[in-house]
């Protein structure tokens, strides 16, 4: 992997992960490597269930990769603060 895509991941991670995190209520006790780590998994496995249901060879920009990106990660950071027991 070159370096382009090392740093496009990180940025990835941390605009789906912030958005996860604004998605679930409540505060979240952690920090912003976790919600990186959370954002880049979510956003790796929403890139891939575009993939495989057809969704993501769209002409224009991939609003539902996104939006199963975003609820991915939403769904990451709330099994984070329940598995930590950060709640």
């Amino acid at each position: 992997m070159e370096i382009s895509g090392v740093v496009s991941a990180l940025v990835v991670g941390v605009v789906v992960g912030a958005l996860g995190r604004l998605v679930v209520p409540g505060r979240q006790r952690f920090g912003p490597l976790w919600t990186v780590v959370v954002g880049i998994a979510a956003a790796l496995v929403g890139t891939a269930l575009a993939r495989v249901t057809g969704l993501a060879d769209t002409s224009g920009p991939d609003w539902t990769e996104w939006l199963a990106q975003v609820l991915l990660a939403a769904l990451g950071v709330a099994a984070l603060t329940r598995v930590k027991g950060l709640d």
